[in-house]
């Protein structure tokens, strides 16, 4: 898809991914069933590439006591991208008197880790423990202001693919290069590149907190990832989040608009607001790290891009509809009806599509990474003739096989429409 300019916006609405209405509200869109099938797959993904490498996944409500976050730092710093607080109980010193209770007001969350260091800190820890991986897919809320909003790129309600890894000093280099492999791993399942790695350093601004000690030391650990990684990078100042150092992993759209898309973040700063503890081989007590990490960034901004790099042709194991059975006449009805239900019961995204002529059907799912027609001697053979995306045309399969040799493709989460294979002609 090299050179061509896609508008996720107006593709993602022509797709029937997503949309927004005036009367939910701007910067919140809503899913219609292709995109949240493109979401479910990019979730389950995740969820399964954090099982592997030892995550724990947890659930977090999305608001909070405004106390929350006056201790993570985020009320002093963050307040601006906050919602305004939500009183829920009678102020404490009694209604009418025109006084304020923080402990009685709540806030939309606009991050993930406070919560997180609050369940690290509910239970008694051991450095065999560490470290410990916390992961969850939550929703965030975010005050964008009207005229930065864009899409899925800029939105005020977003579902952010989130970790925080508790580990000792002497882990923490290992844990922050281990988060940045498994965002490469993702980008090329994605089948997306990085415009470029940025080193996001703290600015001459007072909305940085912690010692100098702290920074040089967290900013230490993410150069030594980058280096050890092999990855050519670029720092800047002024671009990391209040509390700490972060590698901005970017991605550019069509018109090279740059975003920030995965992160991976070095935090020593709210383990100490929290009193957060480990107790170590000395049975002293020790203060953990805090690692943030996000391998695909929020699923919005993740669509977004994926629309732009893709314009619709995702790769196969992201695609809304992975398969489309085709039956060439009425009279191959039940045989294509069967085969899509055989490639639902196998976990494919299948459908039929039976009206209109052969040649309108095929350009109209376009798209769809694979397109199985059945004809009458396809029907009484018991087998199926499978068209690729990109025009190629595999050898007539069982009808079984033909399933089963999908599925496993698909399901290796590979961003090719096809292994190279004997056999294979161009249609």
């Amino acid at each position: 898809m090299a050179g061509h300019l896609f508008d996720h916006r107006k593709l993602g609405r022509a797709l029937d991914l997503f949309d927004t209405d005036p009367l939910i509200g701007a910067g919140l869109p809503y899913w219609l069933p292709g995109g949240a099938a493109i979401r479910h797959a990019l979730e389950e993904y995740v969820r399964e590439l954090e099982r592997k490498a030892g995550y724990q996944h947890v659930y977090s409500p999305v608001l909070g006591k405004r106390e929350l976050y006056e201790i993570s730092g985020h009320w002093e710093h963050y307040r601006d991208g906050m919602y305004p607080p939500m009183t829920v109980s009678p102020a404490a010193d009694g209604p009418g008197s025109g006084g304020e209770d923080a402990a009685g007001q709540v806030v939309l969350r606009p991050s993930l880790c406070p919560h997180h260091a609050v369940m690290y800190r509910s239970r008694a820890h051991s450095y065999r423990e560490l470290p410990l991986r916390m992961a969850e897919l939550g929703g965030m809320y975010r005050a964008e202001l009207s005229g930065v909003l864009g899409g899925l790129t800029r939105a005020r309600s977003i579902q952010l693919n989130d970790a925080h890894i508790f580990c000792t000093v002497d882990q923490v280099r290992d844990e922050a290069a281990a988060a940045l492999r498994m965002i490469r791993e993702a980008y090329r399942s994605l089948g997306i590149e990085p415009a470029r790695y940025r080193l996001s350093l703290a600015g001459p601004s007072a909305k940085y907190v912690g010692s100098q000690q702290m920074w040089d030391e967290a900013a230490g650990v993410l150069r030594d990832v980058l280096h050890r990684a092999g990855v050519a990078y670029e720092e800047e100042a002024g671009e990391a989040a209040f509390y700490g150092p972060k590698i901005d992993v970017q991605v550019a759209d069509s018109a090279e608009r740059e975003a920030s898309l995965s992160t991976v973040q070095v935090d020593f700063y709210q383990p100490e607001r929290f009193g957060l503890e480990y107790t170590g081989p000395d049975g002293g007590k020790h203060r953990p790290v805090m690692v943030h990490r996000s391998v695909i960034g929020s699923l919005e901004r993740a669509v977004a891009h994926l629309i732009d790099v893709h314009g619709g042709a995702f790769p196969p194991w992201i695609a809304p509809v992975q398969l489309v059975v085709l039956p060439v006449a009425d009279a191959q009805r039940l045989p294509a009806e069967a085969l899509v239900q055989a490639a639902i019961e196998q976990g494919l995204r299948a459908e039929m599509s039976a009206d209109g002529s052969l040649g309108a059907r095929i350009r109209a799912h376009r798209l769809v990474p694979y397109q199985a027609v059945i004809g009458a001697a396809e029907a009484q053979a018991g087998e199926v003739s499978v068209r690729l995306r990109d025009g190629r045309k595999l050898p007539s399969l069982r009808t079984a096989d033909g399933v089963s040799q999908i599925t496993r493709h698909v399901a290796a989460h590979s961003p090719e429409l096809w292994p190279a294979a004997p056999g294979e002609s161009r249609g």
